[in-house]
């Protein structure tokens, strides 16, 4: 059996740094918002803080559980039907912004689809480790692809494109890593690219903004209101920034400055200096990732650690790009910074993960 290391205080630092710099950020693009509801204090700051303090202890507490439980098929299929379970009392719950994407328990909310990462990320290598030591690529793919499926048809139906992208996106690429032969990518691009197609153009909402991200000049006003704006905040910041709390912008100019574009924002206040600094951040998050799997004891360990990695990594360049107007317009949450509780938690027990992974070798 391998022995037990110390955790990776590197990974570690860099996430109670990510997370610390939300917390400031989300007070700072809320802090407009806030005045505004007059509840005397920001309710933003103290929902994240929450979540923050949530996600510390679960992130501890799966440092110190061993992942090698998720190898028990009770355990990993209970996992997933979980998931599928909440998935699908979403698509009944009540309607926020024509969108069923959360479960309201009491004062409590919480995004299923969130969750869900944390389900397809460990069956997905959990599959790897049992079917690739068989050479049997088929049988691999039979249950990722089946279960990925109904993940994202369930997130499709909320509806919620951008949240199903990343699953798939995070889940081909432990494929890639795995060795699955390119014909089955490129029989699954056959049919992936057509539906993605027209799953943007079908609907009225997507198509314009795809539109407004080809043109930018075509609708300023409407569809390509928020890229714009993002853009100003972001070429406003300069070398330095404004200052922290300086921003022009978040006084109800961009859209969801706290959340969907906190990254505007921060390019905004703290210059290209700042968002580079969190582009270094999220760096470092990846090759620690990447060092976990490498040395990690089994199959499973790896992949688990380079799908977790790879989820939180693509996410943030979605995010980014998204505020640099270099992909259209989708509400991604920046992770570990942007406003909203499941993804904050979610994201640290995803980083546990990885660093109780980090201390087997």
């Amino acid at each position: 059996m391998a022995r037990k290391l110390a955790f990776d205080k590197v990974l570690f630092t860099t996430v109670i740094v990510l997370v610390g710099l939300g917390l400031t950020m989300v007070y700072s693009a809320s802090a407009a918002f806030a005045r505004d509801q007059g509840h005397g204090y920001n309710q933003f700051l103290v929902k994240q803080a929450i979540a923050a303090a949530v996600g510390l202890i679960a992130m501890w507490v799966l440092m110190h559980f061993d992942y090698r439980h998720l190898r028990r098929p009770a355990v990993i299929y209970s996992l997933v039907g979980v998931v599928l379970f909440l998935l699908t009392l979403t698509l009944f719950g009540p309607a926020l912004n024509n969108t069923r994407r959360w479960l309201f328990l009491g004062g409590l909310s919480i995004q299923p689809s969130e969750l869900a990462k944390l389900a397809v990320i460990p069956f997905a290598a959990y599959q790897i480790e049992r079917k690739m030591q068989r050479d049997s690529q088929r049988d691999l793919l039979f249950p990722c692809v089946l279960v990925l499926g109904l993940v994202a048809a369930l997130i499709l139906l909320q509806p919620d494109l951008g949240t199903a992208v990343l699953i798939c996106a995070a889940t081909l690429l432990m494929l890639f890593l795995a060795g699955v032969r390119w014909r089955y990518f490129a029989a699954g691009a056959l049919v992936l690219v057509p539906a993605l197609w027209a799953l943007v153009y079908s609907v009225p909402y997507r198509r314009r903004r795809m539109l407004a991200f080809l043109d930018p000049a075509v609708d300023p006003l409407d569809a390509g209101y928020q890229a714009h704006q993002s853009l100003i905040a972001v070429g406003s910041g300069g070398i330095l920034g404004l200052g922290l709390g300086e921003s022009g912008q978040k006084l109800f100019f961009l859209p969801h400055p706290h959340s969907d574009f906190i990254f505007s924002i921060i390019a905004e206040e703290l210059g290209l200096l700042g968002a580079a600094g969190v582009l270094l951040l999220f760096g470092v998050l990846l090759w620690r990732g990447i060092r976990a799997g490498w040395h990690a004891p089994d199959v499973m360990g790896r992949y688990l650690a380079w799908g977790l990695t790879g989820l939180i990594v693509i996410q943030a360049l979605v995010h980014i790009s998204v505020a640099l107007s270099l992909l259209p317009t989708k509400g991604i949450p920046l992770p570990f910074v942007s406003y909203g509780g499941s993804s904050l938690v979610v994201s640290m027990t995803a980083c546990g993960v990885i660093l109780n992974v980090s201390q087997h070798g």
